[in-house]
């Protein structure tokens, strides 16, 4: 592999390579993607979501003094994977649901992904053929298959399944066609893509026959098959910086280090380097299902303050556990003060996402990126939104100051103090308190 310099600031490298390797396509993405806070039911219900409980928590959002905004209907709502239909058991009036939800202003999404339940109608469907190929003597190949050009049994995290291969137009129609049916009939906005990880496309499993496709194409297919829907999310992607796609953070734990709330800035600023700027953070308070197994887990209200402020200014926030269950009175009104700090820099941050598609640089950006060489290389806890937005969240549990690194120029704090950059400071942060500033010019 060649080395190769361009500039002598990180954002000159970057912008250097973004123009030789992730052009970006200047799509324009939804506003409201940005403008208020998302929902998403897996932590509440992970697997069991119900016609019931998902208008029951609709409802409660907007009752607490939420805004409305996209509601993405996890994982469960359907029956077999592959056929994506709605459990009539758990959703007997889909539509209905669907349009309650509309009329409180709610944009939904439902969760899919690439994986064939190895039975029932789907699986056959696509086998089928090549169990009666004189039949089927135009067929095209449909499914990944092993090197015995057998339909390959994949293992991911719900089992063993059939995986669609979206490099081929048969299955690409195929999928097309379920998710067109579940927007028509149900009125349906767009869809939560996950799983397609290049883990669960493991290498025995490549296509034999030619083309030969990757782990890597096969997700790359996979990214690029969403990307047609307007209302879509990803988390598993490689290798398309620049596109015009929403990215989630993988699962975060609750936790305030591993796998926690300190990766949070860290991660995202490497996926605005990588060509990735229109960045979700996790579902606030973590969004790994196995913490609602432990009957001893204690839900940690600070951190969940904590987390909810850090996403407040991000392009984008997303809650699950609901705040007006998981906490107390008092911790309950500063996650909804976070979201409402959101609503209220909505235009600013559409602003910054409508330049990162003009430019192709960064949303949320280091510091080091923002005011090279000025000994701001390892300051990972805090960002930039945009050139004039400074944003420090608390990501250390107990703490009530934080330092701050004030590059050169006036900078407003939150609480309408004025301060000249280019030092170092010092500010209270009870747990109210999202320390962040904007930039003043006279």
């Amino acid at each position: 592999m060649e080395l190769v310099q361009a500039g002598t600031t990180l954002r000159e490298a970057y912008l250097a390579a973004m123009k030789a390797h992730f052009p970006f396509e200047n799509k324009p993405l939804p506003e409201k993607f940005f403008t208020t806070a998302q929902y998403n039911t897996w932590m509440e219900f992970t697997y069991n979501p119900t016609q019931k409980s998902v208008l029951a928590y609709a409802h409660a959002i907007v009752d607490n003094g939420y805004a409305p905004g996209i509601l993405i209907i996890d994982e469960g709502w359907h029956i077999h994977y592959g056929i994506w239909e709605f459990d009539f058991v758990k959703f007997p009036d889909p539509k209905a649901m669907i349009d309650e939800l509309h009329a409180l202003g709610f944009t939904v999404m439902l969760w899919i992904v690439p994986y064939v339940t190895a039975d029932g109608r789907a699986f056959l469907e696509h086998y089928e053929p090549y169990v009666s190929e004189l039949m089927h003597k135009e067929y095209k190949p449909r499914l990944v298959r092993d090197a015995n050009g057998e339909i390959c049994l994949l293992h991911w995290w719900n089992g063993f399944s059939a995986v669609l291969n979206m490099t081929d137009e048969n299955d690409r129609e195929y999928l097309d066609g379920r998710l067109q049916y579940l927007m028509q009939t149900y009125g349906v906005d767009g869809f939560k893509f996950d799983g397609g990880n290049i883990a669960s496309l493991r290498a025995e499993c490549w296509i034999t026959a030619p083309p030969k496709q990757s782990p890597e194409e096969l997700n790359k297919a996979w990214n690029d098959f969403g990307a047609r829907y307007t209302y879509h999310e990803y988390k598993d992607t490689y290798d398309r910086g620049g596109r015009a796609t929403i990215q989630r953070i993988r699962d975060r734990h609750h936790s305030w280090q591993e796998e926690g709330l300190e990766t949070l800035v860290p991660i995202a600023i490497m996926q605005g380097l990588l060509g990735y700027p229109y960045v979700c953070p996790d579902m606030i308070g973590g969004g790994q299902w196995w913490f609602n197994l432990d009957p001893k887990f204690k839900c940690d209200e600070e951190l969940f303050v904590r987390m909810a402020q850090c996403s407040a200014l991000f392009p984008m926030m997303q809650f699950s556990w609901a705040p007006w269950r998981m906490l107390g009175k008092s911790a309950q009104k500063l996650c909804l003060q976070a979201a409402k700090l959101h609503v209220k820099f909505a235009d600013k941050i559409v602003d910054c996402v409508n330049q990162a598609m003009q430019s192709g640089e960064p949303v949320l950006r280091s510091m080091e990126y923002a005011y090279p060489h000025q000994g701001y290389e390892r300051v990972f806890d805090q960002f930039l939104l945009g050139e004039n937005i400074l944003v420090c969240p608390v990501v250390e549990q107990g703490a009530r100051e934080k330092r701050v690194f004030l590059p050169q120029g006036k900078w407003q704090y939150c609480d309408g103090t004025v301060y000249d950059g280019g030092v170092e400071i010092v500010v209270d942060t009870p747990l109210s308190v999202l320390p962040y500033f904007e930039k003043i010019f006279s």
